[in-house]
C-alpha cells in the first residue's frame, strides 16, 4: 500500500521513510517509529493499517544514519544485530535520530494538509516516541508501546508536552512492573495501560504476540488518536 521516499533532516542528512496515504482527505497524520529491527514487514503493516483508517502515515528509517535498508526479522542473530545498531544510534551526538523524527513529523504535517500529527513507536521506537513527546514540535499526541528504557529514572524525569498513552506488558523481562508504576506515579496525566502479556505483544511475527492484548491496545489507541489527532 505504501512506498519509500527520501526525506531530509535539518542537518542535511537524508533517510528513507515508508509513506502510506489514505484514500481521500486524511483525517490526521501519524509517525510510526520502528523497533530495533528496522522498517520491516511488521512496521510496514502497522503503517498500512493506520492508512486504511484514514491517516497519512510516515515510518522513518531511524537507523539510516548508521546503516541503510535495515530490515530484520526476530531471530537471535537479528536481535543481536538490532541491539548493536540501537547502541550506536543512542551514542550519536546532539539530538541524534530525533532530528530525523522531527523531519518525519514536519513532512506528515505538510502532506496531510496541515492536519494534527500523532506519533507511535514500538520498543526502541516507543522510547523515541516518549522523547519526541517532550522534545519535538508539531505533535498532538504520543503512544509508546513497551518503550524500552522509558521507565528508567532519566526518562521518567522528562515532561511530555502532549497527551501520552503508554502500553506495557506485565510479563516483560525488559521493563519491570515496578518501573511502570513509577512512571505512572510521576506522571498521573499519562494513560498507562498494563496487559497480561510479554514484550513485543503487538507483533504477530514474534513468539510473544498476544492477540487479545494487541486488540485491546489497538482499540484504546484508535480512540486516543481519534480524540487528539482526528
Amino acid at each position: 500500500m505504501g512506498s519509500f521516499i527520501d526525506l531530509t533532516a535539518s542537518d542535511g542528512a537524508t533517510f528513507p521513510a515508508y509513506v502510506c496515504k489514505p484514500q481521500g482527505v486524511p483525517r490526521g497524520a501519524l509517525v510510526v517509529l520502528q523497533e530495533i529491527f528496522g522498517v520491516n514487514a511488521h512496521i510496514r503493516s502497522v503503517a498500512d493499517r493506520w492508512a486504511e483508517r484514514g491517516y497519512l502515515v510516515v515510518a522513518p528509517a531511524t537507523f539510516a544514519r548508521l546503516q541503510k535498508d535495515v530490515d530484520l526479522g526476530y531471530g537471535a542473530d537479528d536481535v543481536k544485530a538490532g541491539a548493536a545498531l540501537k547502541a550506536q544510534a543512542e551514542a550519536l551526538p546532539g539530538a541524534g535520530v530525533l532530528t530525523d523524527v522531527q523531519a518525519a513529523i514536519d513532512y506528515a504535517a505538510r502532506e496531510s494538509g496541515g492536519k494534527k500529527v500523532g506519533i507511535m513507536g514500538f520498543c526502541w521506537g516507543g522510547l523515541l516516541a516518549w522523547r519526541a513527546a517532550g522534545q519535538l514540535s508539531g505533535l498532538s499526541a504520543a503512544v509508546p508501546y513497551y518503550g524500552g528504557g522509558m521507565t528508567t529514572e532519566k526518562e521518567i524525569a522528562r515532561t511530555p508536552k502532549v497527551p501520552v498513552m503508554a502500553h506495557f506488558g506485565d510479563r516483560d523481562a525488559h521493563i519491570s512492573v515496578a518501573s511502570v508504576k513509577a512512571l505512572e506515579q510521576a506522571h498521573p496525566d499519562i494513560q498507562v495501560c498494563l496487559y497480561a502479556a510479554d514484550h513485543g505483544f503487538n507483533c504477530d511475527q514474534r513468539g510473544s504476540y498476544d492477540a487479545a492484548a494487541a486488540k485491546l491496545a489497538d482499540e484504546r489507541t484508535q480512540a486516543f488518536f481519534a480524540q487528539h489527532v482526528g
